[in-house]
């Protein structure tokens, strides 16, 4: 009889506790995927849960992650820089496309490498091989190291579809974050890579192309050529407390103000806009 009661006993907690983590469980979200996209959202979430009780985790791991994990439900948002149509394996009419801002994307070189623009043509020639030392495009006798991002990056596919148009890059080290990227850059003489503008900061150089400068105004009417939107992928089929998180990044609150200070574009400034395959039309308004 007592044994029996102990088997109860026992059951009624784990009752009891396998309620509490579900109740638990309901209350997170779970956002993986674009580290280009990562500071925002770590920070448009931080402000959330000042007043919400839902508890927001947000990782990195790139597009290409992002955009799997939330196909195969593992996470509620499946951060992007590229459309899910550019990713293989990615059943993009299953997937919602929350576009939540634009993010422009500029070379950046080690500041010892001596230059501070290159034409379209040479930066497509860097990636592609055909130039491989700086006094080629007007620097100094020095090898060209050229440090991409790894193939799952979102990043990676807008910079060279932007760039390459259809070219393929030249073997080279890959990394697999924005971050990493920035800190290999100033310190490896020589290097070439591209990151994100919130990435950009006083320890690279960035380019212009063609003497057109990586700033905001030059991507909102495409006066800077390379740039992505910044999507927040989700199942057609959303929860609700997902959803208020998405409506808050939209907000005036958010795009104003969060977005803006990070260096990122939003959306509401675009003069134009930009097709799974790369077509650019002015917006209506």
């Amino acid at each position: 009889m007592k044994k029996i009661k102990i088997i109860i006993g026992s059951l009624i907690i784990a009752i009891l506790m396998t309620g509490c983590t579900s109740k638990k469980n309901q209350n997170n979200v779970t956002i993986v995927g674009s580290t280009a996209m990562q500071p925002m959202i770590e920070m448009a979430a931080e402000e959330y849960q000042h007043h919400s009780k839902i508890r927001i985790t947000v990782q990195g791991g790139g597009s290409g992650t992002g955009l799997s994990q939330v196909q195969a439900g593992a996470v509620a948002v499946g951060n992007s820089d590229i459309f899910a149509q550019q990713q293989p394996g990615i059943k993009a009419e299953k997937l919602q496309d929350n576009k939540v801002a634009v993010v422009g994307i500029a070379p950046v070189v080690n500041k010892k490498v001596g230059i501070d623009n290159l034409s379209m043509e040479q930066l497509k020639g860097i990636f592609t091989g055909k130039y491989t030392n700086w006094k080629q495009v007007g620097g100094k006798d020095q090898k060209i190291i050229v440090i991409n991002r790894a193939q799952g990056s979102g990043t990676r596919k807008a910079f060279e579809s932007d760039v390459l148009k259809g070219e393929s890059a030249i073997r080279a080290q890959e990394q697999d974050s924005s971050g990493t990227v920035q800190k290999m850059i100033a310190a490896t003489p020589g290097s070439i890579s591209y990151l994100a503008f919130p990435y950009l900061n006083k320890d690279v150089q960035k380019l212009s192309i063609d003497n057109v400068k990586p700033n905001a105004k030059n991507v909102e009417n495409n006066d800077w050529k390379i740039w992505a939107y910044e999507h927040m992928y989700t199942k057609k089929k959303v929860d609700k407390k997902v959803k208020k998180f998405i409506d808050y990044i939209y907000t005036k609150e958010v795009q104003q103000n969060l977005v803006k200070t990070l260096g990122y574009i939003t959306i509401h400034d675009m003069k134009v806009q930009k097709d799974e395959n790369g077509n650019i039309e002015k917006i209506q308004r």
